[in-house]
C-alpha cells in the first residue's frame, strides 16, 4: 500500500473515532452549523437536551432554539457575527426545547475555517445548566433574606435602645406630673398639668410604636379565634373605607386559634386596611382572608416548620416598586405626602407579628395591587384561670437603676400611701431583703445596666421569700417572663411609663 493510501486510511480512522466520540457525549449538545446558521450535524447529547432527532433538525436554522424575545432582538445573528469576527462567542440564556419548555443554556460557538482562512461553518456546544442557575438563584434569595433579617435586627436593636431610654425620661415626667396633680390645688396648675400629660401620652404612644417594631412591646397574648376577632372588628374595618372602596371578608370555615394580643391584632388589621384604602385613590376592593397552612422554606423561610393561621389583606391599588418593597418595613419610611403618615404603620405590623412568633410576607406589583400575609402559629384553645385577690400591703421595695426614675417613682408611691425602700440595683435589693422583714412588695425594673436583672431578682424572691409579691416594670416586652412556666407565673407586669391608676391596681391586685 502506498504512503498516500496509508495516510488516507489514518485520516478516515481518525475522523471515525472523532465522530464516535462526539456521538457518545450525552451531557453536551455538539453540532455543526453552516456559515448561514443551518444545522449540518447533530449528536446524541443534542437530541437529549433539545428534544429533536437528527432527521428532524438537520437542514433547519438554529434560531429555532431561541426564545421569541431573543429572536426579535436578533440574538442568533449576533452570536454568529461575534464568532466569525473574534473566532469564538460565549453566551448564557434561555433556550427552547422541541416541546416548548425552556432551559438555561451555556453556549459556546467557534468559527471553523479552511486552510485558506475562509469561513466554512461553526461548531456549537450547548450545555443545560438550569439546575446550577436555580441553585444560584436560591442561594441569592437566601442571602437576600439573611441580609434583610440582619438589617431589621440591627435597626430593631437601635430603635429599641432609643425607645427604652426615652421611656425612662417619660417616666420621670409622668410620675412627677402625677405627684404634682395630687398636690396641686389651683385651676391653672391643673390645666397646665393636663396639657403636659397629653404631651407625655403622645410621647409614650410613639415609644410604643418604636418598641413594637423592635419586638420589645409588652403584649397581653391569649389564645383567640382569629376569625372571631376579625368578625367582631368588622364594623370598624368597614368605617375605614369610603364610598368607592369595598372591604370584603373571605374567612376559612370554622375557627382558627392563635396566641395573640387581641387589641394589637385589631390595630394591625386597621392599619393594613387603611393603607390599602389609601393605595386605591380611584376606588377598589380590599379582601381580608384567612386559612390554615403548613409552613415551608419557599413560602415562609423565616418560620419554623409547623401549622400557621395565615391572615391576608389584599388590595387592587397602585402597588409598590421593588425598591419601595425592600424598605417598606423600616421605621419612618413612607411614600405618602408630608403630614399624611409617620412611616411607622408597617414597621409596627412587622414587629408585632414577629414578636408573636409569626412572620409577615409582602408582595406587590406596580399597578396590580398589594398583598400582606400575616402568619401566626396555630394554638389550642386554652381554659381561663382566675387570679385570686390579694390584700394590699404597705411597704414596697422599689428597685430602679435610673436615679431620676427612682426618685420620682418613690414620691409617687409615697403619695398613694406606701412606705418606700429604694434600691438602685437588684443586688442591693437582695441585701435589703436579707436585712428587713417588713417588705411586702418588690417593685422592680426588668432591665438593669449592672449586676443581676429584675427577672433574676424576681426568681430569687420567689425562691427565698414566697410570701412577698413581685411587680415588674419596663419599657421592653417581658418576653422572658412569658417563657417562665411556673416560678414567675403570678408575677404582674406594668409597662413604662405607667399611670398612677395602673400602678395602684397592680400593687393591690
Amino acid at each position: 500500500m502506498s504512503q498516500t493510501a496509508k495516510t488516507h486510511d489514518v485520516t478516515r480512522e481518525t475522523e471515525e473515532l472523532f465522530r464516535i466520540l462526539v456521538q457518545g457525549v450525552t451531557d453536551y449538545a455538539i453540532f455543526m452549523l453552516s456559515p448561514a446558521g443551518v444545522v449540518t450535524s447533530w449528536n446524541v447529547g443534542a437530541e437529549r437536551i433539545k428534544g429533536y432527532k437528527q432527521s428532524e433538525i438537520v437542514g433547519e436554522h438554529f434560531s429555532r432554539f431561541y426564545t421569541d424575545e431573543d429572536k426579535a432582538a436578533g440574538a442568533p445573528a449576533q452570536i454568529l457575527a461575534t464568532a466569525a469576527m473574534e473566532g469564538r462567542a460565549e453566551r448564557e440564556g434561555w433556550r427552547v426545547r422541541k416541546n416548548g419548555s425552556r432551559f438555561w443554556a451555556h453556549v459556546v460557538v467557534d468559527a471553523i475555517r479552511d486552510g485558506d482562512g475562509s469561513l466554512i461553518g461553526f461548531a456549537k456546544v450547548t450545555r443545560d445548566i438550569t439546575e446550577r442557575k436555580e441553585a444560584a438563584a436560591a442561594l441569592e434569595k437566601a442571602n437576600a433574606a439573611l441580609f434583610q433579617a440582619q438589617k431589621m435586627e440591627a435597626i430593631g436593636r437601635l430603635t429599641g435602645g432609643v425607645a427604652h431610654d426615652f421611656n425612662n425620661l417619660l417616666a420621670v415626667l409622668s410620675n412627677g406630673l402625677q405627684v404634682l396633680a395630687i398636690q396641686s390645688r389651683t385651676p391653672i396648675d391643673k390645666k397646665m398639668i393636663d396639657g403636659m400629660r397629653r404631651a407625655i401620652d403622645r410621647g409614650a404612644s410613639l415609644t410604643q410604636q418604636l418598641l413594637s417594631f423592635a419586638r420589645q412591646q409588652p403584649l397581653q397574648a391569649h389564645v383567640h379565634d382569629v376569625n372571631g376577632l376579625i368578625r367582631e372588628f368588622w364594623p370598624m374595618l368597614l368605617r375605614a373605607g369610603n364610598p368607592s372602596t369595598h372591604v370584603e371578608l373571605a374567612l376559612q370555615p370554622g375557627e382558627a386559634f392563635a396566641l395573640v394580643d387581641a387589641a394589637r391584632f385589631e390595630a394591625t388589621l386597621l392599619n393594613l386596611v387603611v393603607n390599602a384604602v389609601d393605595a386605591m385613590p380611584t376606588g377598589g376592593t380590599v379582601v381580608i382572608a384567612t386559612d390554615t397552612v403548613q409552613s415551608n422554606a419557599d413560602m415562609t423561610p423565616a418560620l419554623q416548620a409547623g401549622r400557621y393561621v395565615r391572615i391576608s389583606v389584599s388590595d387592587t391599588g397602585t402597588g409598590m416598586s421593588g425598591d419601595v418593597l425592600a424598605q417598606a418595613f423600616e421605621p419612618f419610611f413612607t411614600t405618602k405626602q408630608p403630614g399624611k403618615g409617620t412611616g411607622l404603620g408597617l414597621s409596627q405590623v412587622y414587629g408585632f407579628i414577629t414578636q408573636s412568633g409569626g412572620d409577615v410576607h409582602l408582595s406587590s406589583q406596580v399597578g396590580e395591587g398589594t398583598k400582606v400575609d400575616l402568619y401566626l402559629p396555630v394554638a389550642q384553645p386554652a381554659t381561663v384561670v382566675s387570679v385570686p385577690h390579694v390584700a394590699s400591703h404597705e411597704t414596697v421595695l422599689l428597685v430602679e437603676d435610673e436615679p431620676d426614675v427612682l426618685g420620682v417613682a418613690s414620691e409617687l408611691l409615697v403619695s398613694i400611701g406606701y412606705e418606700v425602700v429604694p434600691a438602685s440595683s437588684a443586688s442591693e435589693a437582695a441585701k435589703i431583703l436579707k436585712e428587713r422583714a417588713d417588705i411586702s412588695v418588690v417593685f422592680t425594673d426588668i432591665t438593669m445596666a449592672h449586676g443581676i436583672s429584675g427577672l433574676e431578682l424576681a426568681r430569687l424572691v420567689r425562691s427565698l421569700y414566697p410570701k412577698i409579691r413581685v411587680v415588674l416594670t419596663s419599657g421592653y416586652s417581658p418576653a422572658a417572663l412569658r417563657e417562665e412556666k411556673g416560678a414567675l407565673s403570678d408575677v404582674l407586669f406594668v409597662p413604662k411609663p405607667y399611670r398612677l391608676a395602673d400602678l395602684a391596681k397592680a400593687l393591690r391586685a
